[in-house]
């Protein structure tokens, strides 16, 4: 986010009915991990929003926690949270690359997912990004699963065949 500029932030969704977040979360930089995951509750909060949170070891692992959730147990959406720093090898590229590529697939696949996985060049920009009286990046990530799962609300049982709907004539 450029300093001077300003971004328009779309208004919080409400909700008729109590919504389930999951909040994963790779700790590998605690400090800057804790920052996020109390901007994405205090979002959660101010929609009504329950919210959960799990740990896992790495980048890496939050899409297949995510999977594993969505399969298998019930929740509405999911907030994805976490930090890569550049390092000195291309590790970087791989973690950064491949959970963004994993969280996208998710969520093409139907999964209501704000990714909140900070992919920085060093430490200060991180600090700058998790602050919740900063940019929060851990608060828009939960707005966006938020604002996923009121479109799949509003979407949900409006599609009723492939097409062809019968129009008298025929009974069946």
């Amino acid at each position: 986010m450029a300093a001077n500029e300003t971004h328009y932030t779309l208004p919080l969704p409400r909700f008729d009915r109590p919504v389930k977040l999951l909040i994963v979360v790779s700790p590998y930089y605690k400090d800057i991990a804790d920052a996020l995951v109390a901007g994405a509750k205090a979002v959660a909060a101010d929609c009504g929003a329950e919210a959960e949170v799990i740990e896992v070891p790495g980048a890496l692992e939050i899409p297949t926690a995510i999977a594993m959730a969505e399969r298998m147990a019930e929740y509405d959406g999911y907030v994805a949270l976490g930090c890569v720093i550049r390092g000195e090898t291309t590790h970087y590229d791989t973690v950064c690359n491949d959970s963004s590529r994993a969280i996208t697939l998710l969520g093409l696949q139907g999964a209501c997912i704000g990714n909140g996985i900070l992919t920085v060049e060093n430490r200060h920009q991180a600090e700058v990004r998790a602050e919740v009286a900063g940019q929060n990046k851990g608060g828009g990530a939960a707005a966006a699963a938020l604002h996923l799962i009121a479109l799949s609300h509003k979407w949900s049982g409006s599609r009723g065949g492939m097409g062809f709907r019968p129009e008298g004539g025929m009974s069946a």
